[in-house]
């Protein structure tokens, strides 16, 4: 007699929030990064407010690893061996890293915003994992996913325990490591963490882990209003930290505002817990989940193709000007996240398109 296939898990509908809060936040993070490293507005009211909205979201990408960790060492995607599971998942992977990197090489960086090329340029494109800004994130995933099942085969039958251990242990150990770089660094030996095409996902595996053994922890009550305070003040340190240098050698050495900074990691694992904790009895109605559903699933197209709608954007009135003003940096914001859901959600209906959003 064969055991009965286990049953899909009912969708937490916390994560879909919490994955559509993150690929906003994204959005602002590179939108209002050109104010912030605008010198000459430096220390005014309007540059401040641009500091809080970018670092305010640093734990994006944390936050972002450890839903997929959630979601991805189930053990059930595992059941008849890995090659099915890399089957699933690197193949649409591997289509958006090629079509991705190609698009922002070739046609945002080379002729549009008309950066000369050079050999090393080449050869960082495929060896460095960077090709433009944002698209490291492909390689960080790709690697994660490769090393999922094993990871998932050692966590299978240790329960909450096992997990939060492991989580703990490689999180820490990655905490240490950029610290120790950074106060190498600060001490006038510089000893600075390269990462490169094939070792991107290596410092996200702590918070990879730290998503599948903190996904059914629960606050309420004081606990959760304690948390929250707590990710709150480490959201509102990084601020204050990033807005004070060069003021800062000091704390900026022991603490580097890195996603695997010790403050950045409990602001990343304050959001998780405490917005999973918040909409644990969240049941949304039936136009609700269809509409979150949708966007969620437009969260990881919108990563990939919310940059070249903010260059573009940028070349056009009154956003070109945008990066000294507040107000305007807001808007486009806005505008550029309203486009970058619009144009994946006609791209996952174009059969040939939907494979790399």
């Amino acid at each position: 007699m064969t055991d009965p296939a286990p049953t899909r898990p009912a969708r937490q509908w916390s994560l879909d929030v919490t994955r559509v809060i993150s690929v906003v936040g994204v959005v602002a993070i590179h939108v209002f990064a050109e104010m912030v490293a605008a010198s000459g507005i430096k220390g005014t009211a309007g540059w401040w407010a641009a500091v809080a909205a970018d670092i305010g979201f640093v734990w994006v990408v944390p936050v972002f690893v450890m839903i997929s960790g959630a979601l991805i060492l189930q053990p059930r995607h595992y059941q008849d061996g890995p090659w099915p599971f890399y089957r699933r998942r690197l193949p649409r992977l591997a289509t958006a890293l090629v079509f991705w990197s190609l698009f922002y090489f070739i046609v945002i960086r080379t002729m549009l915003s008309q950066v000369p090329v050079t050999r090393v340029d080449l050869a960082d494109l495929v060896l460095g994992g960077k090709p433009y800004t944002h698209l490291y994130f492909l390689w960080l995933i790709i690697g994660l996913y490769a090393v999922a099942p094993v990871l998932a085969s050692f966590l299978r039958g240790g329960g909450d325990r096992r997990a939060l251990a492991f989580a703990g242990t490689v999180l820490a150990v990655t905490v240490v490591t950029g610290m120790s770089s950074s106060v190498l660094g600060g001490m006038g030996d510089a000893r600075p963490l390269t990462l490169l095409a094939l070792t991107q996902w290596l410092p996200y595996t702590g918070y990879f882990l730290a998503g599948w053994a903190l996904r059914n922890v629960r606050l309420s009550g004081a606990r959760l209003a304690l948390a929250a305070l707590a990710t709150a003040a480490a959201v509102g340190l990084s601020v204050w930290q990033y807005g004070a240098r060069p003021g800062l050698p000091l704390w900026d050495a022991v603490v580097p505002l890195t996603y695997y900074g010790p403050v950045v990691a409990i602001a990343s694992i304050g959001v998780f817990v405490c917005l999973n904790s918040a909409l644990a009895d969240w049941r949304p109605g039936p136009r609700t989940r269809s509409v979150l559903r949708e966007l969620s699933d437009c969260a990881f197209g919108v990563f990939l193709v919310h940059f070249a709608i903010m260059v573009l954007l940028r070349s056009v009135e009154p956003f070109s000007r945008a990066g000294g003003s507040f107000v305007l940096s807001l808007l486009e914001w806005l505008v550029v996240v309203v486009l970058s859901f619009g144009v994946v959600f006609v791209m996952r209906r174009v059969p040939g398109l939907r494979r790399v959003v």
